[in-house]
């Protein structure tokens, strides 16, 4: 019976062209198209609010602070990736910090969203790289402990499949299923113009919202024919 290698260098991956309209879209926008589902843990969060990325993610597990499969990640990866790392939430010791983010950039990787504590926040403000993680921490990792790369992993309490679309921006990371990508940006598109809409809407003085009454009756806080 065969075994998967702990390293998997061939993935598929969501397709270029998902991936740039991906990129004009809030991740809010995204995750409720997607059943309000698939979205990061609020301890994930970007460096900076300014920061935003979109790519196929490149996954990446590692033992609690330790980063010796990130620096094998970071020579398997290509250019556009977004390397997502489970590092269980762990913020004892840096899985990274200037010099591998920096090596990111200069290799074209998309960005970086780590479940796990970063450092060198400051530097990584004047780097202009975008990157997501749980914390930070001065501590150094280890390079001792073998991990996995393009596996299935968990990163911020989802679920995240090698090749899947990552979304992230100020609100946080967002994960979509590589199947069911190019099936949700064209629902994006549509949730865009309805609000788009609404707030033409709101601007004009209509800002009571026509689904609330049904919903309050159904929850049993208005009586059938009261209205607020």
């Amino acid at each position: 019976m065969s075994t998967l290698p702990d390293i998997i260098r061939d993935i598929e991956r969501v397709s270029p062209d998902v991936v740039a309209k991906a990129r004009t879209f809030q991740a809010a926008i995204l995750a409720d198209v997607a059943g309000r589902r698939g979205t990061m843990h609020a301890r994930v969060a970007p460096v900076h609010h300014g920061m935003q990325l979109a790519g196929p993610a490149f996954t990446v597990e590692v033992r609690p602070g330790d980063n010796l499969m990130i620096h094998a990640a970071i020579a398997l990866a290509r250019p556009g990736d977004v390397i997502v790392v489970d590092g269980k939430g762990d913020q004892t010791a840096a899985l990274m910090g200037t010099l591998m983010l920096s090596a990111c950039k200069k290799l074209g990787i998309a960005g970086v969203v780590v479940d796990g504590a970063i450092r060198d926040r400051l530097e990584l403000l004047d780097l202009g790289f975008p990157v997501f993680s749980a914390g930070f921490n001065p501590a150094g990792p280890t390079k001792l402990v073998p991990g996995r790369i393009n596996h299935p992993i968990s990163a911020g309490g989802t679920v995240v499949n090698p090749g899947d679309l990552i979304v992230a921006d100020a609100d946080g990371v967002v994960v979509i299923e590589r199947e069911k990508a190019p099936a949700m940006l064209a629902l994006a598109d549509k949730k865009v113009d309805d609000e788009a809409a609404r707030l033409d809407a709101i601007a004009r003085g209509d800002t009571a919202s026509k689904w609330l009454p049904a919903a309050l009756r159904a929850a049993g806080v208005l009586k059938e024919g009261e209205e607020l």
